[in-house]
């Protein structure tokens, strides 16, 4: 590294601290914060109930289990006053789950085998409510946050969802085997509601962790014609970090 530019890093890491000084002191904020975004991730229980999946898990090698997935996603919370924040997000749970039909070979009496897919997308807007106190103010700039605060919060928006069957497939009928792809893809509306906590890291950091039922069915496209609508409703438990600002 070249003297000038060693001497410019120095000039820039000097202004930025006292830039960040000035927001955040020895275990609180010069302010309140204005809201806080968090990243989160965890597991999602899909329940499944419609009877597509009862079709799929009767004539298929699936169970229940195979419709539930990890998940991750990312919220954005902006206060409105120091219990409520309005907060907007996203999530994303699939599974990629191959599978056999239970009753059939083909002519070479091997397996016959496809790929069912199941993907969830919610794209949500909520109204969170914080059960206690969030932090306490000392003096007029100092906030000092708490070590934890519970909340819940309510709220709706819309799911993306994918539901598509690819491989190989047989046709009762004529009792041929034949390769085709099934899909269901779309906007459905959801709700939701949400328990979760955040504990508190320092002034700027918490951990967060939440459980949250979701409510969605969706109409099946034309591929899926004479089945009830599907089933997206579940539950996820995630745990995630939170960053105030």
């Amino acid at each position: 590294m070249t003297g000038g530019a060693l001497a410019a890093l120095c000039v820039a890491l000097g202004a930025a601290a006292p830039a960040h000084a000035q927001t955040e002191g020895n275990g609180f904020l010069f302010k309140t914060p204005h809201g806080s975004f968090a990243v989160r991730g965890g597991y999602s229980y899909a329940f499944a109930g419609s009877d597509i999946f009862s079709f799929t898990k009767r004539e298929l090698t699936l169970n229940g289990g195979d419709f539930n997935a990890f998940t991750f996603g990312a919220d954005l919370a902006i206060r409105l006053s120091p219990r409520f924040d309005a907060v907007v997000g996203s999530a994303y749970a699939g599974t990629n789950t191959p599978s056999e039909f239970r009753e059939f070979l083909d002519q070479n009496n091997a397996p016959i085998q496809q790929t069912t897919t199941f993907q969830r997308v919610p794209i949500t807007a909520s109204l969170r409510f914080y059960l206690m106190p969030r932090g306490r103010a000392i003096g007029r700039f100092a906030w000092v946050p708490a070590a934890f605060t519970p909340y819940v919060d309510v709220g709706g928006g819309a799911m993306w969802c994918r539901f598509r069957q690819q491989g190989d497939f047989v046709d009762q009928s004529t009792m041929n085997v034949f390769t085709d792809t099934f899909s269901s893809s779309g906007f459905t509306p959801e709700a939701h509601a949400t328990v979760g906590t955040e504990f508190s890291l320092g002034p700027r950091f918490a951990l967060t962790g939440e459980a949250r039922y979701t409510w969605a069915k969706a109409q099946p496209g034309s591929d899926f014609a004479g089945f009830d609508k599907i089933d997206l409703s579940g539950i996820a438990a995630t745990a995630g970090l939170a960053v105030r600002f």
